[in-house]
C-alpha cells in the first residue's frame, strides 16, 4: 500500500494526479499481485523452499530500486507521447509498478505454504497470515499518508522500501555475494545516487524545491519569464503549467490571467470584502492588498503547507485586512453565512487542467450565489477550448453558471489563440440582472474587456451536478490535444 500511494506521487510532476491516474495504480497493482498470488502458490506446491522466499524479496527490493534509478527516463518518455492521458497511466503503472507488486503478491502464499504444518490448522495458518498482511497494509497506508510523503518524501520513501526489503531478505536467508546480488546492490546504490546527484544540481542551478505535502507534490523553482525575460520564482504541481509566479525583482503579476480578477472592481467598484477560493503561490492576494487598501480578502487554501511554501518562498506576509482558512473550499461556501462578500474568485486547480470536480458543479455554483452580496460578482479562472472536443468542460461549465447566474461572460486570456486551441478563459458572472457597462475610461480595465468573447454561448453539454461531473473525462481531450501541439 505504501507503494501505491507513492507511485502518485512519482508520477505526478509528468503525468498529474488525477483520477486515472489512481485507476491505474490501483488495477495495475492489483493485476500485479494477483498474478503474484497466482505464482507464489504454483510454485510453493512444487518446491517450498524458505531461499527461494528469502531471493523473491530481495529481487523485489531490486525492482523497486530499478523503479528509482529509470522513473525519470521512463515517465519522460511516457509524458511526450501522443496518446490519451489513461492509457499514459496504464502503460506507467505497469513499467515501473507492476514488476516488483508480482514479486511482492508472491510473498503471502508462498509464506502460508512454508507456514503449515497440516491440514488440520490450515484454516488458523491462512487466517493469521492474511491477517498479518492485511494489518501490515493497513499500517503502511496510514504510514505513508501521515509519516512518510509529509515527512521523509516520495523519493526517499522508494529508498526506505527498497532497502526494507533487501534488508528482510537477507535477514530470512544469509547474503551470499553472488552476481545476481551484486547486480541488485548496484541498481540499488545507483538509484539511490542519481536521483541524489539529480536533486542537488536542480537545486543548485534552479534553485529547486520538491515538497511533498498532504495534497500534492509542490516543486517551487527559478526560471525566466518567456516573454519580458525577467527572472522568476515559479510553482508548479502540474507537469505542463506552472501555478503561481513571482518576479524577483518586483511585484506585478506575471501571470496574465491575475490580472482579470481585477474586473471585480469594475463590476463591483464598491467591494469590501472578496472571497478566494485556492491560494497556491498567494500572488494574487498579495496585489490584491495593494491594490485596495480598504478592502479585505479571505483566502481558502486546503493545503497548509502551501501557506507555508508561500510564507518562504513567495513573500507572503500576515496583514489585519488577509485571513486564511486551510479547509476544503465546497465545505467553507457550504458553512458560510449567506450574503458575505462582493466577489468570490474561483483558482483552485488539481492536476492537468482540472477543477476539482466538487467546485464546478450546479450545487456547488448555488453555494457561490449564496454568499455573495445581491450584486456581486463571481470570477472563474479555468482552461479549455471554444470548439472542438476540447470545449466540454468549457461548454458545461457555462451552462451550469448560466443556470444560476442571469448574466454570464466569457474572457479570452490570449486573443490570439485559435477557437480549439486549449488556453485560459475567464468566466465572469454576476448576481444581477440589471446591464452592465463593458466599457470603461481605465487603460487597462479596457484592455481586459476587449477580450471579451461576444459570441452566442449555447453550450451543448449538460450541467455538471454533484451526482454526475465527469470533469476529468472533459478535460483529457484537452490535455490530449494540448500535448499533441507541444
Amino acid at each position: 500500500m505504501t507503494y501505491e500511494i507513492i507511485g502518485s506521487r512519482i508520477l505526478s510532476p509528468y503525468i498529474g494526479t488525477s483520477t486515472y491516474v489512481w485507476t491505474s495504480l490501483i488495477g495495475v497493482i492489483l493485476a500485479a499481485l494477483s498474478l503474484g498470488y497466482w505464482l507464489g502458490g504454483k510454485i510453493a506446491d512444487k518446491k517450498p523452499d524458505i531461499k527461494i522466499l528469502g531471493l523473491v524479496i530481495f529481487l523485489a527490493g531490486g525492482l523497486v530500486s530499478l523503479t528509482i534509478l529509470l522513473h525519470d527516463l521512463v515517465l519522460a518518455f511516457i509524458s511526450t507521447a501522443r496518446v490519451g492521458l489513461e492509457i499514459k497511466s496504464v502503460v506507467a503503472a505497469i513499467l515501473l509498478f507492476a514488476p516488483a507488486s508480482v514479486l511482492l503478491g508472491f510473498v503471502t502464499p508462498y509464506a502460508v505454504k512454508l507456514k503449515m504444518s497440516s491440514l488440520a490448522d490450515s484454516g488458523k495458518t491462512v487466517g493469521r497470515l492474511y491477517a498479518l498482511s492485511t494489518v501490515g497494509s493497513i499500517a503502511g497506508t496510514f504510514l505513508a499518508g501521515f509519516v512518510l510523503i509529509p515527512f521523509v518524501g516520495s523519493t526517499k520513501t522508494l529508498y526506505l522500501i527498497a532497502a526494507t526489503l533487501i534488508g528482510l531478505s537477507i535477514l530470512i536467508v544469509p547474503f551470499a555475494l553472488t552476481r545476481l546480488n551484486t547486480v541488485v546492490l548496484v541498481i540499488f546504490a545507483l538509484g539511490v545516487l542519481t536521483s541524489e546527484l539529480k536533486f542537488y544540481l536542480l537545486g543548485k542551478n534552479s534553485d529547486l524545491h520538491d515538497i511533498d505535502t498532504e495534497y500534492s507534490r509542490v516543486q517551487v523553482f527559478q526560471t525566466v519569464e518567456p516573454e519580458s525575460k525577467k527572472p522568476i520564482r515559479a510553482l508548479a504541481t502540474d507537469p505542463y503549467f506552472i501555478q503561481s509566479a513571482i518576479y524577483l525583482d518586483s511585484e506585478e503579476l506575471v501571470l496574465k490571467y491575475a490580472d482579470y480578477y481585477h474586473l471585480i472592481s469594475h463590476f463591483k467598484p464598491d467591494l469590501q470584502k472578496t472571497l478566494l477560493i485556492g491560494g497556491a503561490g498567494y500572488t494574487f492576494p498579495r496585489d490584491y492588498l495593494s491594490k485596495y487598501p480598504n478592502a479585505e480578502i479571505e483566502v481558502v487554501e486546503i493545503d497548509p503547507q502551501m501557506t507555508e511554501i508561500a510564507r518562504r518562498h513567495f513573500r507572503l506576509k500576515d496583514d489585519p485586512r488577509l485571513q486564511i482558512t486551510h479547509e476544503d473550499g465546497r465545505i467553507f461556501l457550504n458553512n458560510s453565512e449567506p450574503a458575505k462578500y462582493d466577489a468570490v474568485l474561483m483558482d483552485a486547480f488539481g492536476s492537468l487542467f482540472s477543477v476539482p470536480y466538487h467546485l464546478t458543479t450546479l450545487e456547488a455554483v448555488r453555494q457561490i450565489s449564496r454568499v455573495l452580496k445581491d450584486d456581486g460578482v463571481v470570477v472563474f479562472n479555468l482552461g479549455g477550448a471554444l470548439t472542438g472536443s476540447g470545449s466540454r468542460f468549457l461548454q458545461a461549465e457555462l451552462k451550469t453558471y448560466q443556470e444560476v447566474f442571469p448574466r454570464v461572460y466569457l474572457f479570452k486570456v490570449n486573443s490570439d489563440y485559435a477557437e480549439n486551441d486549449f488556453q485560459n478563459f475567464i468566466i465572469v458572472a454576476l448576481k444581477e440582472k440589471n446591464s452592465v457597462f463593458l466599457q470603461t475610461n481605465d487603460a487597462k480595465t479596457a484592455s481586459l474587456l476587449s477580450h471579451l468573447h461576444d459570441k452566442p454561448l449555447i453550450p451543448e453539454i449538460n450541467v455538471l451536478t454533484d451526482d454526475l461531473a465527469p470533469v476529468e473525462y472533459y478535460n483529457s481531450f484537452a490535455q490530449t490535444r494540448y500535448r499533441g501541439k507541444n
